[in-house]
């Protein structure tokens, strides 16, 4: 049964010097494909409270939100050409503060890609576009300034 009106989302756009942080969903809607990691703003919960929260819920890590990125409009149509689901996504670039990387949620799997690994990846519609302004962006340095981690690439 398709929502009544569109459901609000977040997406954390994070990088560690050249390498994007993605999470393999698993679940429904787009089981199996890469994305950033987000989900649902819930109810009375600010934008960028709400990406920290997912991104620690499916990667393990603490993050802070910086600047908007991109505003992403996914709709689904089922078979009868009705609306499954439509989700309006602000994804928001994001600097880790803490934490370490591990699958959690609904997600299956989380990753750190190198750029020119994404051609190679079964990505959600939009995603490269949205990593590729988010890289321009974090290499221009608006990204909020991320606590030094061992071993960064």
């Amino acid at each position: 049964m398709a929502a009544p009106r569109p459901i609000v989302g977040v997406g954390a756009v994070v990088f560690r010097g050249e390498r994007v942080l993605l999470v393999k969903r698993g679940a429904e809607p787009l089981k199996d494909h890469w994305s950033i990691p987000g989900g649902k703003v819930e109810l009375g919960e600010k934008l960028r409270a709400a990406v920290e929260r997912e991104t620690l819920e499916e990667t393990g890590l603490e993050v802070k939100a910086g600047p908007l990125v991109e505003i992403f409009e996914r709709i689904r149509r089922g078979d009868a050409g009705a609306v499954a689901y439509h989700y309006v996504l602000m994804d928001y670039l994001c600097a880790v503060a803490g934490g370490e990387l591990q699958s959690g949620d609904d997600a299956a799997d989380a990753d750190w890609f190198r750029l020119d690994q994404l051609n190679g990846l079964l990505l959600t519609a939009g995603t490269a576009g949205v990593i590729r302004k988010g890289f321009a962006m974090f290499r221009a340095g608006a990204a909020p300034a991320p606590l030094p981690t061992a071993g960064d690439d």
